[in-house]
């Protein structure tokens, strides 16, 4: 705390010692609140005609304080909205002395009569008052425009205080969650709960973050996705299954990533990749509309089309229209290395054929990847749990979509065949012993015994909340988007 702060501090502890002494407490239990800002402000415009008179009881935190002589406006705000108090020292009596133990940022609760002063604006005029909350710290000096990006991310209260924007990207983020849950459930999935913590951290290319349990006297890892538990349900006799929920990923930190993202993954018996593509684009489409009102969207300087259907694009055909590189023939990693390094590509930290393969989309395919679509087909090396195509056995029946070179989902035709996803496991293990420094999937027994009671053909999907809520509130960074991001010491 700052010499500045410290005295703040000092005359804030002072105010709630003299409320005290006049015998008020400055922390009660309860307010009782008949109308938020908002709800007031329309009953007030709908009693005009009658002429009836509005009486409310309204609380908020005080925003804002004007004098004029012996009388005192306001702006208290609430969730709904702001709205203007009117307190007059001739009405109040010895108890307008109180506002004097008032400060910015303050909450206030006011009783009162709704009326339109001689300017038109709405307002309550209070009969009655009390301080329901003294605040013992200031809003930032620069409350009302907040902009200093560490402060906004790393105390966020103050960033949903000070800009509209980021109250709006919140309860935005909020409602998509709720629009993609009411799709799924009119669709006939079932909405389920997986294990956080699981002894292999399984169902995606990442590293995990561990644990370990003590009265089990075990380690643990923070679940990377919710793949195989999903489809062991599928083997179970369920037939439509979702869940939204945390994932975690001990990555880095940038604009698209952060450490724990939420992730919404669903499963569908007889169903293939082609399914779950109708499906996400009809999803997408659908929860633009209620968020936005429409299904053509501004991310940034891009203006999207979510309009169903989005094209179909060979992985494959790209990569070669992109960078000239045709990966069957480069199909081994000096080859493929080779090829990536005299387009200038830096390939350094990449040792397998996957991992390079995955570097090259990024670099060449993605960022040409603007409006929404699927990048489809991919070479079996890069997806371990995804079904081969019957019209090629060198690649599988995958799918990316993709929005503004940011990829936002990814699903599968899911591999059912045991004894090939137990060799697919196998030689994941054998890279992962190999090329220590990447992410490979890992060897789930528990998952593989449960396939082997078998699990009918199956269309999966992962799709990233966070990313989806970036682009239908057009904020370029994945910290706008969560409450609570991750952030350096």
């Amino acid at each position: 705390m700052t010499q500045s702060e410290n005295e703040f501090f000092k005359v804030r502890l002072e105010k709630v010692k003299n409320l005290r002494d006049m015998g008020i407490d400055p922390y009660p239990a309860r307010f009782k609140r008949t109308h938020t800002s908002q709800q007031a402000i329309s009953a007030f415009e709908e009693s005009v005609e009658t002429s009836e008179e509005i009486k409310v009881s309204l609380a908020g935190r005080v925003m804002a304080r004007r004098g004029m002589g012996k009388a005192t406006f306001l702006d208290i705000a609430d969730g709904d909205g702001v709205i203007q108090i009117l307190l007059r020292q001739n009405q109040m009596g010895e108890k307008y002395d109180v506002l004097e133990q008032l400060d910015i940022g303050d909450w206030l609760g006011v009783t009162g009569f709704m009326f339109r002063t001689r300017t038109g604006q709405i307002s309550a005029q209070a009969s009655e008052f009390s301080i329901i909350c003294k605040a013992l710290r200031p809003l930032p000096e620069k409350w009302h425009g907040l902009t200093d990006t560490e402060t906004r991310f790393r105390q966020k209260y103050l960033d949903l205080i000070a800009n509209e924007s980021a109250m709006e990207s919140a309860k935005s983020r909020s409602k998509l969650v709720s629009a993609i849950r009411r799709f799924m459930d009119n669709l006939g999935f079932i909405e389920v709960e997986t294990p956080m913590l699981v002894p292999v951290a399984a169902g995606g290319m990442a590293t995990p973050f561990s644990t370990h349990h003590n009265s089990l006297n075990r380690d643990l890892y923070l679940r990377i996705a919710t793949e195989l538990h999903l489809k062991r349900l599928i083997v179970g006799g369920f037939e439509k299954v979702y869940e939204i929920g945390r994932v975690f990923r001990n990555e880095g930190v940038d604009q698209q990533h952060n450490p724990e993202f939420t992730t919404m993954e669903s499963y569908e018996a007889f169903a293939d990749y082609n399914d779950v593509m109708s499906m996400v684009e009809n999803m997408v489409s659908h929860s633009a509309e209620e968020l936005t009102g429409s299904m053509k969207v501004t991310f940034g300087k891009d203006n999207l089309d979510f309009t169903p259907p989005w094209p179909r694009i060979s992985l494959h055909k790209k990569i070669i229209e992109e960078s000239g590189i045709d990966f069957f023939e480069h199909d081994t990693v000096d080859s493929l290395s080779k090829a990536m390094r005299d387009m200038g590509i830096d390939v350094s930290q990449q040792v397998s054929w996957g991992g390079l393969l995955d570097k090259l989309i990024s670099e060449k395919v993605e960022p040409s990847l603007i409006e929404p679509c699927f990048l489809i087909d991919y070479p079996v090396a890069m997806s371990p749990l995804a079904k081969k195509s019957s019209k090629d056995p060198r690649i599988v029946e995958r799918f990316e979509g993709f929005v503004s070179g940011m990829e936002i989902c990814n699903a599968f035709s899911e591999l059912n065949d045991p004894v090939d996803q137990r060799q697919r496991f196998e030689e994941q293990e054998r890279l992962h012993q190999e090329f220590q420094e990447e992410d490979m999937d890992r060897l789930d027994e528990d998952f593989l015994v449960a396939i082997e009671h078998g699990m009918p053909p199956t269309g999966g999907l992962g799709i990233g909340i966070d990313r989806l809520a970036m682009i239908l509130t057009n904020n370029v960074s994945i910290r706008e988007v969560i409450l609570f991001p991750q952030l350096r010491n």
